[in-house]
């Protein structure tokens, strides 16, 4: 009998330690195998963490421990999921975040393999049956025999649902002269690109390969302008690591870019790269995951959940786009793929680039103080002139087309120029839906998400108020839940509202619109790019997506409809965010040999992180907005984590966190900053009411000894859930 110490499948802090299990079953059982147990009456699925042969009793086990043990129903795998050099990183990152662990276990995992209940009916292994020649002699056959027999016998091996003679083929099956036989299928298609010659690297790429090659440091900030070819940059290193037999960790931030710079691998590293992002079904998951796993590639392209792909000897792992948010998970345990490559890197004794035209303030302050290895990519690879930059002044009635509200006349002007000419417009704003907001115009009562209390966004196309955090979606209604008004009012814009605007203005123009409601189909992200590329669209409209790491060759205007959009969010990241978007949708235009030009519209035209954008001046705004980080005691010159309390009664949750604060003041003493307790943006989210409180210090080890204090103090609980986010993002 095997005394077995299991992991339960629930990601929540009381349950965040190994609970005793027997098991007397016959299938082999170890660390990181999957099982099936009863848990709290309840069939889960637990994960193996330690193990002891034992000659004990069930019933002197139970009187040593003092709790009843249950016995393993049955094992779910024939060998562990994970590497020891996982498994140790699973720790490493559950330490730092202070999360449990399994819920780090489980994004390591994909659906299949995961430590829960629902992987058991996730996709398996998918196989294509094969029929090959064992016998070529034809004595005894019939002539239809023959001819399949002769015909299986020209080719290795035929897919057996291609042969339409089954009544032949099971002839031949059973005179052994054939044998049918599985080979593993891949549900992921990879694209058949034709290998493309690279270019010869640029003096200024070849300075920034030497430095790489002839420094020892572990993290590298290349820091380049956009359209001053980073991604080759990217190829050829890996072109190196590949060459001395170690692997590739290729990251990119938005599913959107993924098909490109699988491309560009692909084209470079023909038949040696895997794909792993959210957007691919379980089936594909857990083809690519195996692939990796059994060695069959060396290089893996993906989004942030792929930095724990699990490949081995990794020689360089790349973040394409260091600065964009995505990289951190906005659920627990809310890592940040940078941090985790860094901490993957040193166990491979690998290397890090972070790259970035806008590198985030974090990454750029360590930099700046040699902890990341700068390099610097200051020119464009075709030295073609950065984009002509207008900010136009929404406030100045001489600006405002009088036939539309949305469009200035210089950017009305602007696009009608482009197409006159023959090329292409990027028009942004970060902001999906066709109105932002949703009222009665009688007795002002705002459509809200009943989950979430935030406004609800009306979607035109079809005719829906959707919310933009929960996915809570309603039919538009006919009058007003409160007084039976049906005078209802849609004030503001977003993605759809601009598109309907600009087929009036320019009706001759093809307009396509890529936001994450156009790609809830999964094959639309290429496809529109794709069709953009190849211009079969003179307008491409816009969120976010649309302003990272494209390259459009045709492109000469990007128009940022509302650069205001976000400078407003209770966040200290704000101005930051703003500048970073802006600068990277002015980079889309003019990009090869002709002339850009990039149109801003907004409300604040002195707003420093609209004007620093629009003059591509990152070191300006880096100081400027460094101050104000220095003067606030924020990222980089101070930790953060915040700490959220949820529960069915708002009065116990406002008590409890006043408790939490009361704890967290007399701990930290001078040695934090504590802010709160808050209502959050989100004030009320899957029936519980929130309340946050942010914690500001610079002793690291000293803040995780008194945060897993309030953890052991608050996690058993059950009229509480407390979360704690290690870095966070939106505060």
């Amino acid at each position: 009998m095997k005394l077995v110490q299991v992991l339960i499948e629930y990601a929540n802090y009381s349950l965040d330690r190994p609970f005793s299990y027997i098991y007397k079953g016959s299938k082999k059982i170890d660390v990181g195998f999957r099982v099936l147990l009863s848990f709290n009456n309840r069939e889960l699925v637990g994960y193996v963490v330690a193990l002891e042969d034992t000659d004990k009793s069930l019933e002197e086990i139970e009187a040593e421990t003092g709790f009843k043990i249950g016995e393993i129903i049955d094992v779910i795998d024939e060998s562990p999921l994970l590497s020891e050099d996982l498994l140790s990183l699973a720790d490493e990152v559950a330490d730092y975040y202070i999360a449990p662990k399994i819920s780090v276990l489980q994004c390591m995992l994909p659906p299949s393999l995961s430590p829960r209940k629902s992987s058991l009916k996730a996709p398996k292994i998918a196989y294509d049956l094969y029929v090959r020649s064992i016998d070529e002699s034809e004595h005894g056959l019939t002539d239809k025999q023959i001819e399949l027999l002769r015909l299986i016998s020209s080719v290795d091996q035929v897919l057996k649902r291609e042969i339409k003679q089954v009544s032949v083929l099971d002839k031949l099956i059973e005179r052994g002269k054939v044998e049918v036989f599985k080979v593993e299928k891949r549900r992921l298609a990879i694209p058949n690109y034709e290998y493309k010659e690279p270019p010869a690297l640029t003096d200024e790429q070849k300075a920034v390969v030497n430095q790489f090659n002839n420094s020892n440091d572990r993290v590298y900030l290349l820091e380049g302008v956009t359209g001053s070819g980073k991604t080759e940059v990217y190829l050829s290193l890996s072109e190196q690591v590949l060459k001395e037999g170690k692997s590739v960790l290729m990251l990119v931030p938005e599913i959107s870019l993924t098909p490109m710079m699988m491309e560009y691998f692909i084209r470079r590293f023909k038949g040696n790269v895997a794909i792993l992002h959210s957007e691919l079904t379980p089936g594909e998951k857990y083809d690519e995951y195996r692939k990796i796993a059994k060695g069959d590639c060396k290089v893996v392209i993906g989004a942030r959940s792929a930095i724990f792909a699990p490949l081995d000897n990794i020689g360089l792992i790349i973040l394409d786009e260091e600065h964009v948010e995505s990289y951190k998970q906005d659920t627990v345990p809310f890592y940040h793929a940078r941090e985790v490559a860094i901490m993957r890197a040193k166990k491979h004794n690998a290397k890090v680039i972070l790259g970035s035209a806008t590198p985030s303030l974090e990454s750029r302050a360590r930099a700046q103080k040699n902890v990341y290895h700068l390099l610097l990519l200051n020119k464009r690879i075709n030295k073609q002139e950065l984009p002509e930059t207008t900010i136009i002044n929404l406030s100045d009635y001489r600006n405002i087309d009088r036939d539309s509200y949305i469009f200035s006349k210089q950017l009305r002007e602007a696009t009608e120029n482009v197409l006159a000419r023959g090329e292409q417009a990027i028009l942004l704003i970060n902001r999906r839906g066709f109105s932002t907001s949703v009222s009665c115009r009688k007795c002002g009562h705002i459509f809200k998400c009943p989950t979430c209390d935030i406004p609800l966004t009306y979607h035109k196309t079809d005719n829906m108020l959707k919310c933009h955090h929960c996915d809570y979606v309603c039919t538009m209604p006919e009058e007003c839940p409160e007084c039976f008004s049906k005078y209802i009012m849609k004030t503001g814009f977003g993605t759809e509202r601009i598109e309907e605007e600009v087929n009036r203005l320019f009706p001759e123009a093809r307009t396509l619109r890529l936001d994450s409601d156009s790609a809830k189909i999964r094959a639309k992200i290429p496809s529109i790019i794709e069709a953009f590329r190849q211009k079969k669209a003179d307008i491409l409209i816009g969120t976010q997506m649309i302003a990272k790491g494209h390259d459009f060759p045709d492109v000469t205007l990007v128009g940022i409809v509302l650069a205001d959009i976000g400078l407003s969010m209770p966040s200290y990241r704000s101005n930051e965010r703003a500048f970073q978007l802006i600068t990277q949708a002015v980079g889309r235009s003019g990009r090869k040999d002709k002339k850009g030009i990039a149109i801003i519209q907004t409300y604040n035209p002195t707003n420093y992180a609209i004007t620093m954008a629009a003059r591509q001046n990152y070191e300006l705004f880096y100081q400027k907005e460094m101050n104000y980080r220095r003067m606030q005691s924020y990222p980089p010159y101070t930790y953060l984590a915040s700490i959220t309390l949820a529960g069915k009664r708002e009065d116990n949750v406002i008590f409890g966190m006043t408790n939490i604060i009361d704890i967290l003041n007399k701990e930290f003493g001078d040695n934090g900053q504590i802010l709160g307790p808050t209502v959050p943006y989100i004030p009320y989210e899957k029936d519980n009411y929130l309340r946050t409180a942010l914690v500001k210090f610079k002793d690291y080890k000293l803040a995780k000894e008194i945060l897993k204090k309030i953890v052991s103090l608050y996690s058993g609980k059950s009229q509480f859930h407390l979360t704690i986010n290690i870095d966070p993002y939106n505060f």
